[in-house]
C-alpha cells in the first residue's frame, strides 16, 4: 500500500545513554524545550517517525527505545511502570534536561503518568494515548467483555515467546494492520518493527511488560492515593480505546482535555499523524515561551 511521504524530515542522532542499570538507545533531534516520546508494543522509537520532524522545529525531541525494546538493553527485569519511569528520569538527567513534556502511547502511558505523579516538578505537560491505567475506575465499559485477548496470552510466563518463535513477522503484522484499521504502515517502519521483535529474547522482553502489569497497577494505585495529577494533560483516544483513558484520568487530574480522533487506529502517530499534530501542537505551545 502506498503511503504519503513523511511530514517533515530532520537530522536525528542516535545516542546510547546509561540509565538505571541499562543502556538506552535514544533518538535525539531538534532544539528547545524537551519533549520525551514513549512508544508501546509492538513499536520502537520509530513509531514517532512522522511527527519528530514537525516537533523538532520547536522542541528538543528525546525518543528512547524503552527497556527491552529495539536497541535498548534486553534486561532480565524492571518492566514495571516504576522502573521504566526511573529509566526515563535518568535519560533526562544524562541529557541535562531538568524538565520535559512527555508524549506517550500504549505501554508508555502508565510510565508517563507515574513519572508525572512522582515528579510533578519535572513534567511540564502530558499527552497520553490509547492505553489503560491499571485498575483505575473509568474503563469499565471498555473492559465489559474482558481485556484484549493478547493480554492473557502474553502474561503467561514463557508461553507466548515459545509459541511465536519463527512466526514473529506474521504476529507483529497483525498488530500493525489492526492498529491502522487495515491501512498498514510504511515499509521501512514495518521492517524495523519486525526486526525489533524477532527472536525469543526480544519477545520475552516485550511480554515482560504484560507480566508486570499487576505491579504497575499497584504502583499507580499508590501514587494516585498520595497525589493528584497536577500536570496539564491531553488524553487522545482512537480505536479501540476511545475515551476510556480520559475517563480514568478525569477524577484524578486537575487540568485535563480529552479528544478522540475519528476513523483512526490504535497506532495514532503512524495512522493519523496530521490529526495528532493538530491536537498536540497547540496544547504543547501553550506552555512554550513566546
Amino acid at each position: 500500500m502506498a503511503h504519503t511521504p513523511p511530514l517533515h524530515t530532520c537530522p536525528i542522532e542516535l545516542r546510547q545513554i546509561e540509565t538505571n542499570g541499562i543502556r538506552a538507545n535514544v533518538a535525539v533531534a531538534g532544539s528547545g524545550p524537551a519533549i520525551v516520546l514513549l512508544h508501546g508494543f509492538p513499536h520502537t522509537w520509530r513509531l514517532w517517525s512522522e511527527i519528530i520532524g514537525p516537533l523538532s522545529e520547536h522542541y528538543r525531541i528525546i525518543a528512547p527505545d524503552l527497556r527491552g525494546f529495539g536497541a535498548t538493553t534486553r534486561a532480565s527485569d524492571g518492566y514495571d511502570a516504576g522502573a521504566l519511569a526511573a529509566d526515563i528520569a535518568g535519560i533526562l538527567d544524562a541529557l541535562g534536561e531538568p524538565t520535559a513534556a512527555v508524549v506517550a502511547i500504549d505501554a508508555g502511558t502508565p510510565v508517563a503518568v507515574l513519572l508525572a505523579l512522582r515528579h510533578p516538578d519535572r513534567i511540564r505537560r502530558l499527552v497520553v494515548m490509547e492505553a489503560l491505567l491499571g485498575r483505575l475506575p473509568g474503563a469499565e465499559d471498555f473492559l465489559a467483555a474482558g481485556p484484549p485477548w493478547w493480554f492473557g496470552f502474553h502474561a503467561v510466563p514463557g508461553l507466548a515467546e515459545t509459541v511465536l518463535l519463527g512466526h514473529e513477522a506474521r504476529y507483529i503484522e497483525w498488530f500493525l494492520t489492526t492498529g491502522t484499521r487495515g491501512r498498514g504502515v510504511r515499509a521501512d517502519i514495518h521492517d524495523a518493527f519486525i526486526d525489533a521483535y524477532t527472536g525469543e529474547d526480544a519477545l520475552r522482553c516485550a511480554f515482560s511488560y504484560y507480566r508486570a502489569l499487576p505491579t504497575s497497577a499497584h504502583q499507580l494505585d499508590l501514587a494516585v492515593a498520595a497525589n493528584r495529577l497536577t500536570t496539564p494533560t491531553l488524553a487522545i483516544g482512537a480505536h479501540p480505546v476511545g475515551d476510556a483513558l480520559e475517563r480514568q484520568l478525569r477524577p484524578i487530574t486537575d487540568d485535563l482535555v480529552g479528544q478522540v480522533i475519528p476513523d483512526c487506529g490504535h497506532i495514532i502517530p503512524l495512522d493519523r499523524p496530521h490529526e495528532l499534530l493538530d491536537l498536540m501542537m497547540p496544547f504543547l505551545a501553550a506552555e512554550r515561551p513566546a
